[in-house]
């Protein structure tokens, strides 16, 4: 039996001897870096209130959904809240789901067929290439936040293209060129696809919403597990769209539907953030502090996320373990996960850090680059 697994095993030596291995570890006590809350509100004891006075009114929020929103885990209360995330963002229809994982396994496994074709930036999220290779339809990558080549591409492909990007980049916390790809998309009548999962919070309700370009994109996917500090995840498109999705869309049809408490949690995110607007405030004005901090970057000056260049993985790990030592919780990012001599840094921000806990970080970072 044991020889069944000794390719799993070779695999996995190999990962262990470059120092890539992967190992779930717990959660960690210091200053929080690494992770995407950037305004607090996952552990906000005034949102956090709110959820458990709405909980105690009304405890049959945490009852399981007991099926598939086909079969019995549709209510008032999800309905309710797609309706009103809808309107918020001004869109026909949204489509929430568990995860923005499985909104974008929905989204492009399913509406391309095998005579389209899928054009997406190079860096666009794993879920999006896993959605691909469930997909009938070809697929193409253009080089990152390159409206020209992706013009290029789109120049020698016959029939429907959707296009899929990010609007701001978890890995280099950079921003998408968005309307010169819309210009692009609408010239070769393709179909935009735009993750909004990591602006979503930090530049309102993202940038389709802030530019007001809902006409020129055919879907928006948002995310709650980051800036709302809850889960779950919502697709915003046209009526047809979504009636389509629950349709066809495997992983709407076949997934059981989350809990009530997860769709409360997310309508009361919305107003909380809505009375609240000094979170953003205040994460923007921690965003400047660190980047008076003169950190070359290849990141955005207004992104809560920081990328700094370490292009060695040994260095990168020295870094990585004298910053846990003093306390400081970061994300170390590896090749091969990214490209040889682009090994990175990846510092999240927050509304919740201090101005000191900022420069001490900074501080540190200065003695390795």
């Amino acid at each position: 039996m044991l020889n069944d697994f000794r390719h799993f095993q070779e695999a996995l030596e190999k990962r262990k001897e470059s120092g890539t291995l992967r190992v779930l570890r717990q959660k960690m006590a210091g200053i929080d870096f690494y992770s995407n809350d950037y305004l607090g509100l996952a552990g906000n004891k005034s949102f956090q209130d709110v959820l458990l006075k709405n909980i105690s009114e009304n405890p049959k929020l945490l009852s399981g959904s007991t099926g598939s929103r086909l079969i019995s885990g549709n209510n008032t209360l999800v309905t309710e809240t797609e309706n009103f995330i809808a309107k918020e963002h001004q869109y026909q229809s949204a489509l929430l789901f568990p995860s923005g994982y499985n909104a974008n396994l929905a989204l492009f496994s399913t509406l391309p067929n095998r005579h389209d074709t899928i054009i997406v930036d190079e860096q666009i999220h794993r879920s999006v290439h896993d959605a691909c290779k469930m997909s009938l339809a070809k697929k193409i990558k253009f080089k990152h936040n390159d409206p020209e080549h992706l013009e290029e591409i789109l120049k020698k492909q016959n029939g429907l293209c959707y296009v899929g990007i990010e609007s701001l980049y978890s890995m280099d916390g950079d921003i998408a060129p968005v309307k010169e790809i819309i210009e692009i998309t609408e010239k070769y009548k393709a179909k935009l696809i735009v993750d909004e999962a990591h602006a979503f919070g930090v530049f309102g309700y993202g940038l389709v919403n802030k530019f007001q370009l809902q006409e020129k994109v055919l879907a928006t996917v948002v995310t709650y597990g980051k800036a709302l500090g809850t889960h779950g995840a919502g697709i915003l498109t046209h009526d047809i769209v979504k009636s389509y999705l629950i349709n066809f869309a495997s992983p709407f049809i076949y997934s059981t539907s989350a809990h009530d408490f997860l769709w409360m949690s997310i309508k009361k995110g919305y107003d909380f953030l809505s009375a609240n607007s000094k979170l953003s405030i205040k994460l923007n004005k921690n965003i400047k502090i660190f980047r008076d901090q003169n950190l070359k970057s290849p990141s955005v000056e207004n992104s809560p996320i920081q990328a700094i260049i370490i292009p060695d993985n040994h260095q990168l790990r020295v870094l990585n373990e004298t910053l846990l030592d003093n306390g400081f919780l970061t994300y170390a990012v590896f090749s091969p996960t990214v490209k040889e001599g682009t090994e990175r840094l990846r510092i999240c921000l927050h509304s919740f850090n201090t101005e000191e806990e900022i420069l001490e970080l900074a501080r540190i970072i200065k003695r390795f680059v």
